[in-house]
């Protein structure tokens, strides 16, 4: 099994902006499935590859009708329209927030071979792309909020377990199940 911990809000690795990927090797394809099961196990919809300490720049998505992973992602908004809806985060557990994001995008990058891959994605994928490209440059989705709400997110992290005890990597479910 390749579930790995998750970094939580405070984790360093989450406020860099990660690296480009210039190795299109085994250990890449590996980071993908890792990425992948991690996602899958967690119930999220995206996830990048500093969720889990490792600052390249890769991320993974399933949204229940596309799946896939971007390495090296780039994306630009079509049109102006924007979509507001709900949105939260596997590294910070708990809030969610109406987040502001594109409506429609175009998305760019390359898979695991190096082979170019590009996409227009609307909705849930197109949120998915921003935020996870996010990630990617060191931006959390509460940096994308109201003064108000961000005000609100960030007294609920403060109030949180995980954050009053420290917590910067979850555990895995089956890490957790066994006591670890």
């Amino acid at each position: 099994m390749t579930i790995q911990p998750v970094r939580l809000f405070g984790d360093p690795i989450l406020r860099a902006r990660a690296d480009e990927v210039t190795d299109f090797g085994p250990e890449l394809r590996q980071l993908i499935t890792d990425l992948t099961e991690t996602m899958h196990d967690d119930g999220g919809v995206g996830m990048a590859a500093p969720q889990i300490g490792v600052g390249l720049r890769v991320f993974v998505y399933d949204t229940g009708e596309v799946s896939g992973h971007l390495v090296n992602p780039t994306w630009t908004a079509l049109g102006e329209e924007e979509q507001v809806g709900p949105e939260g985060c596997l590294s910070i557990p708990g809030p969610r927030y109406d987040t502001r994001r594109a409506l429609r995008v175009h998305a760019r990058g390359v898979d695991a071979e190096g082979t170019p891959v590009q996409f227009d994605a609307e909705g849930l994928l197109a949120r998915c792309v921003q935020h996870e490209t996010d990630h990617l440059d060191g931006v959390l989705f509460i940096d994308r909020l109201d003064p108000a709400d961000r005000k609100a997110a960030m007294r609920q992290i403060r109030e949180s377990e995980w954050f009053t005890a420290g917590i910067t990597v979850r555990p895995t479910r089956v890490l957790a199940e066994r006591g670890q």
